[in-house]
């Protein structure tokens, strides 16, 4: 077996650094004297990637496209972002460099975190959440009779990949009519599938729209006011992909005047966001930071995700959640 080098700039405690040394056995590996500081961050450029034949983490993509001797590299993140480019997509193919990411790891929270707030919407847990903490009013008939059943609604999902198509699983028991938005759009059971400009012809029939999308150049903002307003009145609205994909001051208004009856936000722009933002006291919105692939054995999962795939390339097999 060809001995790996396997560089890593995670930000990972001891033990978990202990799981993955035990985990590649034989292999070598590099850990550089600055990390990076989250999966959301990459790392700078450090003299140590040079030696590696793999790298697990986040490292510089420029530097990356100098370093011909890399065989593949894994990102510990689901997005991608700053390696979704022209350039560093075809410097990686034209030397047969492998790219993957850890999509297979927070499909599962980020799907669940989804189902958590439209089912909190539909029985007005916020709402109640919120009468607790303040004037704790004992409001009854409006709660109860505003509450609401996802069966039968209908849900449409602007990035349709491992997060939607989890979710997808997920709400087919509550028999919703449930539509994916994608570029170029495939068959896929359980859900029909449909282009943008096709989505926005069904904005007036959706009550609930889901945004999972990356950011990039084409989706910054795709979320703008003009789109809001083929919301038809009292649709929840939910944005677990970035946040610069939303128009945050078309979307306060659009809460003002209750076109959104709910909006759900896992991220923002910026990040973290900024005490006096308008944001915080927008009707009806609420906010998480951006929590929504967490889980308390992530980066036990996140190791055992790579090593699954560390064996997959030592043994000359296809590797999952392949990108490039």
């Amino acid at each position: 077996m060809t001995k790996q080098t396997v560089w890593c700039n995670a930000n990972y405690a001891a033990e978990y650094v202990d799981k993955l040394r035990q985990g590649l056995g034989q292999h070598q590996l590099i850990l550089p004297t600055k990390v990076a500081a989250t999966n959301l961050v990459a790392g700078e450029p450090d003299p140590t990637l040079e030696r590696a034949t793999i790298a697990f983490g986040q490292p510089d993509p420029q530097q990356v496209i100098s370093l011909p001797n890399l065989k593949w590299l894994h990102l510990n993140s689901a997005g991608y972002t700053r390696y979704d480019t022209p350039e560093f997509k075809n410097a990686m193919r034209s030397r047969g460099t492998v790219v993957t990411n850890a999509s297979g790891v927070y499909d599962e929270p980020c799907a669940q975190h989804l189902l958590a707030m439209m089912l909190g919407f539909s029985r007005q847990l916020p709402e109640c959440r919120i009468d607790q903490f303040t004037d704790r009013s004992w409001v009854y008939k409006q709660t109860r009779y505003e509450t609401f059943l996802l069966q039968g609604q209908t849900i449409l999902i602007y990035g349709f990949g491992a997060i939607g198509r989890r979710l997808v699983e997920m709400l087919a028991p509550f028999r919703m009519n449930l539509i994916a938005v994608k570029r170029n759009p495939t068959p896929h059971e359980g859900v029909k599938v449909v282009t943008p400009s096709e989505a926005d012809a069904l904005l007036h029939t959706a009550d609930h729209v889901i945004n999972a999308l990356p950011a990039s150049a084409e989706t910054e903002n795709y979320f703008h006011l003009d789109r809001f307003k083929l919301f038809k009145h009292g649709t929840h609205f939910y944005n677990i992909g970035r946040g610069t994909t939303v128009d945050q001051i078309g979307l306060m208004a659009e809460l003002e005047t209750q076109r959104i009856r709910g909006a759900y936000l896992d991220v923002t722009s910026p990040e973290p966001l900024p005490s006096d933002s308008p944001l915080w006291t927008a009707p009806n919105c609420h906010i998480t930071p951006h929590i929504g692939g967490g889980h308390v054995n992530e980066f036990d999962r996140v190791i055992a995700h790579f090593l699954d795939n560390f064996e997959r390339f030592t043994a000359g097999k296809s590797l999952n959640d392949r990108i490039v």
